[in-house]
């Protein structure tokens, strides 16, 4: 067999096109979990999952216990289905190997190896990526994720503004199964005649502040808006725990590594900009190009070093004992004079 995208399966799978193996890893759970509970929900019937289908966690099972349920014959059904979650938890995994170079093909066993990369070198992978449809599902870049979020929201037949898309992204990063999780519940927060997600709908069903969260802050800073900024540190400041400083700085780092890039790019064109710059929306290409008129390049090189210097003193590196709050109004005080 052979390795597949998550849609490629996906779409077998609605067609009834049936692998006796399934071996599905990687470091985004999303995927692994979306194709393991589709085969589970929907290629047995109601009637003959009670007779024909079996789930086993790693952890509480062995290869012994998974290939004999995987050798039986379905009772009153064309197949039966055997999931192994949680398989990288299975202290014998390597003795799978038996199984699938050789499965029964009535049986769709479904092996969910989750939040690592196979080691190839081993025959057992060897064996099983070339024995079964095999799935590689790798996490998104940052850059990535509002690219996605825009595409399950279509799929839905809704859309999210650009802003709204970076708050989710601040605050639940690219962990895919999260972020569907809250689209689903802002979908149904939406109003009968509403198809579009906002930043208050955002702030109003998640909690997530439309005014102070690093995506504002970023915006502040890119400006030299510095009222803004300090009101926006002052609430991070009194609110620590949702806003962790070495977080803020993560951020903004990212943010003038890219001005700095946006120096060199030739061709200043939006659309160009964003691919050079690797930011998947055009819409905030001018956050960059208005960030690069309030510093010049030389300032930027040096608010870089800074946010490296503030990044180490926040982790009390040379046994710094300075608050966070305080170390993050002193930081950006000295990036906006």
């Amino acid at each position: 067999m052979a390795a597949k995208t998550f849609e490629q399966i996906l779409t077998d799978l609605k067609k009834k096109q049936y692998a006796p193996v399934y071996f599905l890893t990687g470091e985004e759970s999303y995927y692994i979990d979306m194709i393991s509970d589709y085969i589970q929900d929907h290629v047995l019937t109601e009637a003959e999952r009670s007779f024909n289908q079996t789930i086993l966690y790693g952890k509480d099972t062995d290869a012994l216990t998974v290939m004999n349920a995987a050798k039986r014959f379905p009772m009153m059904s064309s197949h039966q289905v055997v999931i192994v979650k949680e398989a990288q938890e299975m202290k014998d995994f390597e003795l799978l190997q038996h199984y699938v170079e050789n499965p029964l093909k009535s049986t769709l066993l479904v092996i969910d190896y989750k939040y690592k990369k196979p080691d190839r070198r081993k025959k057992e992978f060897k064996s099983l990526i070339q024995h079964s449809v095999f799935l590689e599902a790798k996490k998104l870049y940052d850059n990535e994720v509002p690219s996605w979020i825009s595409g399950y929201l279509s799929s839905k037949g809704c859309s999210i503004e650009p802003k709204a898309s970076a708050m989710l992204l601040e605050f639940l990063g690219s962990d895919l199964s999260k972020i569907s999780n809250e689209l689903d519940k802002l979908i149904i927060s939406l109003g009968e005649n509403e198809k579009t997600i906002t930043p208050v709908l955002i702030e109003r069903n998640i909690g997530i502040s439309k005014d102070y969260n690093n995506f504002e802050l970023q915006n502040a800073i890119g400006k030299r808006d510095v009222v803004k900024a300090n009101r926006i540190i002052n609430y991070f400041a009194d609110n620590q725990k949702n806003h962790p400083v070495v977080l803020t700085i993560t951020i903004l780092f990212a943010f003038f590594s890219r001005v700095l890039i946006y120096y060199w790019i030739k061709d200043k064109s939006k659309d160009n900009v964003a691919r050079e710059l690797g930011i998947r929306s055009s819409f905030f290409v001018k956050d960059y190009v208005e960030a690069a008129r309030n510093y010049n390049a030389n300032k930027v090189i040096d608010i870089i070093s800074l946010l490296r210097e503030y990044d180490l003193k926040s982790k009390g590196y040379k046994g710094t004992t300075i608050e966070p709050g305080d170390l993050l109004k002193e930081l950006i005080f000295k990036i906006l004079h």
